[in-house]
């Protein structure tokens, strides 16, 4: 495909896909947008999250069960939809979830059993409490929790409060990457250096891995770091690390040649990329389907592309330099 019939064929996507596309890649003035950004919570994907939402505030049978289709990664869905952070709907459900779920810790946690907080979910609910502007008071805890689960390597692991693991898990860096920096995109500044100080660190802890490689042997550390799927959910793969770090505006590091060279090789021979795996679980429908080329990834490996200026001959090259 060319540029203009890639382009072309983002632009017939999601509502979301569209206005992503024009604010990451074809760089279009941000304050002509917010028009297009509204319609995300009318139709399309967004308007479908949003229907579903039951009366009593929650969607699923709470904050996190079951667990694609529980509150919890309903709304890291619409964050990532980049639906309008100032939704009305959305707000009421975040005000449940911190009255109702914190933790002795400080933390979010759903379990009735287990006392300590997730890593990886608070992780999560920072990025997107953060993205629809939660009260700073109730930011807070998370951020003292988040801290003082920070390890030794550099990173995080969902284990380390609740079985004493030793070493950092990209699975839980990633989410608390992505929280982090939410957090100080949106002007948060409590604790902020510190957050940032460890951000820094988990940066590393994935860089020195190479984004996939054991740091030991070199061997990579599980096949399924490699595929490219979406919604990622709690788990780490190469594309969604590479889009944090364009996200969050890290200069190319030598570290990530060996994540984007199998970046590239992933593209199909008509210059798109295919979702090649979903995570197990019920879901609310489906954006896309196991095989087929994938708006959401074509769109994300193209930004990375950019950001890192990779590649001299993009699909969309002649599009994205305007």
């Amino acid at each position: 495909m060319t540029a203009q019939e890639i382009t072309d064929w983002l632009l017939s996507g999601d509502v979301s896909i569209q206005y992503q596309l024009r604010r990451d890649l074809l760089k279009e003035d941000p304050g002509k947008l917010w028009a297009l950004q509204a319609r995300i919570a009318e139709e399309g994907w967004g308007h479908q999250f949003l229907k579903l939402r039951k009366k009593d505030g929650h969607w699923g049978r709470g904050f996190y069960q079951p667990k694609w289709t529980s509150t919890h990664y309903t709304l890291l869905d619409l964050k990532n939809l980049g639906i309008s952070p100032d939704n009305e709907t959305i707000k009421q459900t975040l005000k449940l979830v911190f009255r109702d779920s914190k933790g002795e810790d400080g933390g979010i946690n759903p379990s009735g059993t287990i006392r300590q907080s997730d890593v990886c979910i608070n992780g999560m609910v920072l990025n997107y409490a953060s993205y629809f502007k939660m009260p700073d008071n109730e930011l807070r805890s998370i951020a003292d929790f988040l801290l003082s689960q920070h390890m030794s390597d550099g990173g995080f692991n969902c284990q380390s409060n609740r079985k004493g693991a030793v070493h950092s898990s990209l699975h839980s860096t990633i989410s608390v990457v992505e929280g982090i920096h939410e957090y100080a995109k949106n002007g948060y500044s409590y604790r902020l250096s510190e957050l940032k100080k460890a951000e820094l660190a988990a940066r590393e802890f994935i860089l020195l891995h190479r984004l996939y490689l054991s740091d030991r042997t070199g061997e990579v550390i599980k096949d399924q770091f490699l595929n490219l799927s979406y919604p990622s959910r709690w788990k780490y793969d190469i594309l969604r690390a590479l889009d944090y770090f364009q996200s969050a505006g890290v200069e190319y590091d030598p570290r990530m040649e060996p994540a984007l060279e199998v970046l590239i090789k992933k593209r199909k021979k008509d210059n798109r990329w295919p979702l090649q795996a979903k995570h197990a679980g019920q879901t609310h429908f489906e954006m896309e389907k196991a095989g087929l080329p994938s708006r959401w990834n074509t769109l994300r490996a193209l930004r990375v592309l950019k950001h890192f200026e990779y590649e001299h001959e993009s699909p969309l090259e002649e599009c994205l330099k305007e």
